[in-house]
Parts: structure tokens; sequence; C-alpha cells
């Protein structure tokens, strides 16, 4: 099945300052893209998976509450959750687990103020 989403703007109030936190706690290379004033930071993504993108611009504001992103953090999630407060985020939620079948979830703030999750099978 074709995913249902393509695209996931993650609004950003500081491009370079969200790179930086989003490069250091992902442990990625993010590109740096502008379109027509739009400044996006581009995560990597295998194709045909779904995008992400951090963008500042006018109508862009980052929330703390509202939809939540979650981040596939691999077999384990505490790894990349332990990069959140070291790099200016806020740890809001430890790993818990959802069920055995389902793995684990922990929520944080990131630097711009945007409520984010991390998911991962242990």
């Amino acid at each position: 099945m074709k995913n249902l989403v393509s695209i996931i703007e993650l609004p950003v109030s500081d491009l370079s300052r969200a790179m930086a936190f989003y490069q250091a706690v992902l442990g990625v290379a993010i590109d740096e893209a502008d379109m027509g004033g739009t400044r996006m930071g581009i995560l990597p993504a295998e194709a045909g998976a779904v995008n992400v993108v951090l963008v500042q611009g006018d109508g862009y504001t980052p929330a703390a509450d509202g939809t939540v992103l979650y981040f596939d953090a691999g077999t384990d999630l505490q790894p990349t959750l332990d990069k959140v407060a070291p790099n200016g985020g806020r740890v809001m939620a430890p790993k818990t687990e959802i069920s055995p079948e389902m793995g684990f979830f922990a929520l944080f703030t990131d630097t711009e103020g945007n409520r984010v999750g991390l998911h991962s099978a242990g």
C-alpha cells in the first residue's frame, strides 16, 4: 500500500537552531532549501517514505499542542531520547511501554517549542 501521508511540515522559528537540534538528536544530515522566502530543512528519507521538512516562514508557528509527529527511533528510543536535553530540548514523557506488540514511546519539546514523539520496538 502506498503511504497515505506524503509530506509533514514541522514549523520552526529559527531554522538553523532547529536543524542543529535534529541533526544532533537524530544523527542525520539535513539539507537546506529556500522556496520563495520560506526556508526549509529537509530530513533524509528513502524513496516512497513520508518526507519530513522543518519550515520557517510566514504562516508557520511552532506548537506544543495539536498534532504530534513521531520519529521512528529504531530498536530502542532511549539513546535518541538521551540526546534531547543536552541539545536544548526538554523530555516531557520518558520511554514508556505502549504494549509488548506495539513497543515504546516518549515525548519531548524541541528547541522551537514543538511537542514531538519517538517510537521504537524496544
